[in-house]
């Protein structure tokens, strides 16, 4: 590479020609628009942003096709800034994540994670776990240089201690042998973790049925499960005989969790459980998340927040930072994030600020392992409130937010659009999209997607065949609303 003929780029004129921008964790676009030289820049001004001058920097892919060529240019861009390139090769997120914290280096994760198949990501870390909405916002406003030789390397050899790390977090903090006797089925379609899942859940004293595996990428939602993956995770349970099936979206930050019926938990669910588990004390929480966080009184505070893992990791360390409290978040997807250390059982979990597959259904598994009871039966104590969503794929983001605003300042439009089917509306919450109550208890949930040209709908009643249909019917009756905008 020739480092000596260099020219400038500000990334956010990268942003409006290449469409690659910041969503709600991380920079995302089109594969096909995430060229060497948009990578380039974008690691480029991520290592500008943090001061990164000395050193290594860790890095990192998902399962996805574009993702080698996507970290050879951040690795190119590593070098050109005169550090090493400590390449993890393909692990879960939060395993770099937590390697970049041990070692003390920033780390830069290439996955899309849950999205579209046709698009890929870029995630930032610095030691003290994601980057901040004000690093985001410095990145954005860099000006960087490239040099005129390739943007792109060879990627080195495979350091596998990452790997290690990651797993011995788990060893560490759980009794050897504790999940002895179980039959566990792990949908491993594309996850980057499905190999590392096997393994740990094996040392950890349980039977393993690999289910589903596929070399094409399939882009899992947690929030958004397919009609098929529920079908296929019914199938599994009876024909194996299965106590849980376990799985995670692309990058493994977002669980999946079915019981011993082949029934997906909800992720806020899981993220319930997983903090009474845990015993938190105080549990940051978005704002779509099921209401039952509160009313199941296990915890002494609950803050809501904005959706996306960087406000959910602001809200933690302002309580870190009050000090004295077991702290946690998760977020409806099932991600979970560790505040503080956290002790049980003379054993010590330290904290990891970024979204976690593994932890959550790990601590599920063992919980219904010590009280004695099938992993449906963890749910019983919960208050009955139940959540469903899903999405409204190719859908502009631009259209879902100019009608959402014209939903919000128009109770009567609300009215004409809603009421039939919901009810009586009581109040709105705008902290992220547009949050309605009902007077019978129901919640309906509409925003745009910060990471795809999608429309999100989430909700909540007293019963799951009530939270999805008014999941389905919500959307339908949105797009025939655009419908309409449009003719």
């Amino acid at each position: 590479m020739n480092d000596n003929e260099q020219r400038t780029i500000a990334i956010r004129d990268l942003m409006e020609s290449s469409g690659v921008r910041f969503g709600t964790s991380g920079a995302r676009g089109l594969a096909a628009d995430m060229t060497s030289e948009v990578c380039f820049a974008y690691a480029s001004a991520f290592l500008q942003a943090v001061s990164a001058t000395a050193g290594a920097v860790a890095l990192a892919i998902d399962l996805r096709p574009s993702s080698p060529g996507i970290a050879a240019a951040c690795a190119a861009a590593i070098r050109h800034a005169g550090l090493a390139v400590d390449y993890c090769g393909a692990i879960p997120t939060p395993a770099l994540a937590w390697y970049a914290q041990m070692k003390g280096v920033p780390a830069i994760m290439v996955t899309g994670s849950h999205i579209p198949f046709d698009r890929n990501g870029i995630k930032f870390y610095w030691t003290s776990g994601e980057i901040t909405k004000a690093d985001e916002g410095n990145i954005t406003h860099a000006v960087v240089a490239l040099p005129s030789g390739e943007l792109a390397i060879d990627l080195p050899a495979v350091n596998p201690e990452a790997r290690r790390c990651y797993i011995d977090r788990y060893l560490c903090f759980f009794p050897e042998q504790c999940l002895d006797g179980m039959m566990l089925g792990v949908y491993e379609h594309s996850s980057v973790a499905r190999d590392l899942l096997r393994d740990l859940l094996e040392t950890l004293g349980a039977s393993v049925v690999s289910l589903g595996r596929t070399d094409a990428f399939v882009p899992i939602d947690t929030e958004a499960v397919s009609h098929d993956d529920v079908e296929r995770a019914s199938g599994w349970a009876g024909q194996y005989g299965l106590d849980a099936i376990v799985s995670t979206d692309g990058d493994a930050d977002r669980p999946l969790v079915g019981d011993e019926r082949g029934q997906w938990l909800r992720g806020d669910i899981v993220g319930i459980l997983c903090a009474q588990y845990l015993r938190a004390q105080a549990v940051v929480t978005t704002v779509s998340c099921n209401t039952a966080v509160e009313r199941c009184g296990a915890f002494g505070e609950v803050v809501r927040t904005s959706i996306g893992s960087p406000y959910v990791i602001e809200a933690m360390e302002t309580l870190v930072a009050a000090g004295g409290r077991t702290t946690v978040g998760f977020e409806p997807n099932g991600g979970f994030l560790v505040g503080t250390a956290i002790e049980k059982a003379g054993r010590i979990l330290g904290p990891l600020p970024t979204r976690d597959a593994v932890l959550p259904m790990l601590c599920l598994l063992s919980m219904s392992r010590e009280k004695g009871c099938r992993l449906s039966g963890l749910t019983l104590g919960l208050p009955p409130r139940f959540t469903a969503s899903d999405r409204a794929q190719d859908f502009p983001t631009e259209t879902s937010r100019r009608l959402l605003s014209e939903l919000a300042s128009s109770v009567t439009l609300i009215d004409e659009l809603l009421g039939c089917l919901y009810g009586k509306l009581v109040r709105l919450d705008q902290t992220d999209g547009l949050r309605m109550f009902f007077a019978g208890g129901d919640i309906v949930h509409f925003r745009p997607s910060g990471n795809a040209p999608e429309l999100r709908c989430y909700a909540e009643s007293e019963t799951p065949e009530r939270a999805k249909e008014l999941v389905l019917e919500g959307l339908r009756r949105f797009k025939l609303l655009a419908d309409r905008a449009r003719a």
